[in-house]
């Protein structure tokens, strides 16, 4: 696929949808089994005093006209970074564009992937049990701004240069959001935001699992509230083999979920925290602790809008909350970060409109440890 001959996909498919919505439906009418601010006992305790101090921030993208939704890995020796290019934060045949870097100061783009038709959203990588590099991304067909459909996508590429052609994986109308691999198994949690319950859209949650990123099997419910809109997830691993979902409830002003739960991932305990999360991704540092990086949204001013929004980097406490270490250099329509370390430092893509139209940001951060006494 290039960006000379775009490729084409059909229209969302329509197989049987019973045995699905009758997974949906269920999880939409179940109550949540939150324990909120309960002790989980799963992140590492952090030493108290761990501070995040910003080296510099550059802006390494700004070419089309809404630049944003961010990921950033290292592999192969060189530093990707993808995101997604379009007219507008919602509307548009989305691309995905794909950038290398040796150093994380020069930035080339190495590959525009592009389907007809299809807004290309979300773009997260991961790699594969064989070394090769996979990209997973939401398709969203639209009628102006109005979503009609929406597939999941997957591509791979052994060298960032040349991929796949799409896929559609994961359920009818879900979107799987992003791709963690543990032991040679992928995983990721679905949304389907066209459940309807009493004239209103609700959402609900499917983990789901493959062994080569292509063919998902549904292993159970995420059992939470379809009604608060849960949506966007990702999922990290403990080091004791326990799964982490950080979950985005869209409903009104709601608080994120955090779940942990053990093989084989059926059954799980839930906290709420204290922030709202949007784009949230999670990146365990060598010593144990969890970074999150999120849309904060607390000095948000005025309802329906960016304004107030800005992009922060946290520490994952035991009880679900989050302990606020930097806001970074950011504004209005933002975050969606990639993160990754490097020695002892921490880098991360997002996009923020601070500076005027959505464009691409790199940070790197100092992680300043308390001297030992």
């Amino acid at each position: 696929m290039n960006t000379n001959a775009p490729a084409t996909l059909p229209a969302p498919a329509r197989r049987p949808l019973a045995a699905l919505f009758a997974l949906t439906l269920t999880l939409a009418l179940a109550p949540a089994c939150v324990i909120s601010n309960a002790a989980g006992g799963g992140a590492a305790a952090a030493p108290a005093g761990l501070q995040l101090e910003l080296i510099k921030t550059r802006r390494i993208w700004d070419g089309g006209s809404h630049n944003a939704f961010t990921d950033l890995i290292q592999w192969h020796g060189r530093w990707w970074c993808s995101f997604r290019e379009s007219t507008a934060h919602v509307g548009g045949d989305g691309r995905v564009r794909v950038l290398v870097s040796r150093d994380g100061e020069k930035w080339k783009t190495i590959k525009l992937l592009s389907v007809a038709g299809v807004d290309m959203r979300d773009p997260k990588f991961s790699i594969t049990p064989d070394d090769r590099l996979m990209i997973n991304c939401g398709g969203s067909y639209y009628d102006g701004q109005n979503l009609t459909g929406r597939v999941s996508l997957a591509l791979f590429s052994s060298d960032g240069a040349t991929w796949t052609n799409p896929r559609t994986i994961a359920g009818d109308r879900e979107w799987l959001w992003r791709v963690t691999w543990h032991d040679g198994i992928a995983y990721g949690a679905a949304y389907n935001g066209f459940l309807r319950e009493g004239g209103k859209a609700v959402s609900s949650l499917v983990l789901y699992n493959s062994k080569n990123g292509l063919d998902w099997t549904p292993v159970g419910p995420m059992p939470v509230n379809g009604r608060d809109k849960p949506n966007e997830t990702t999922l990290r691993f403990e080091k004791d083999g326990r799964m982490l979902a950080l979950v985005r409830r869209e409903a009104g002003d709601q608080k994120g979920w955090v779940g942990r739960s053990a093989p084989p991932f059926t059954e799980w305990m839930w906290q709420t925290s204290n922030y709202r999360f949007g784009g949230q991704n999670l990146l365990q540092l060598d010593t144990g602790e969890w970074i999150v990086g999120t849309r904060d949204y607390s000095n948000m001013k005025i309802a329906g809008s960016w304004h107030g929004a800005a992009y922060l980097l946290a520490r994952l406490m035991d009880d679900g909350r989050l302990e606020p270490l930097l806001k970074l250099p950011s504004g209005g329509d933002c975050s969606y970060p990639g993160l990754a370390q490097a020695g002892d430092e921490i880098w991360t893509t997002y996009y923020s409109s601070h500076e005027g139209k959505a464009s691409v940001f790199l940070a790197k951060i100092k992680i300043k440890r308390p001297s030992a006494q």
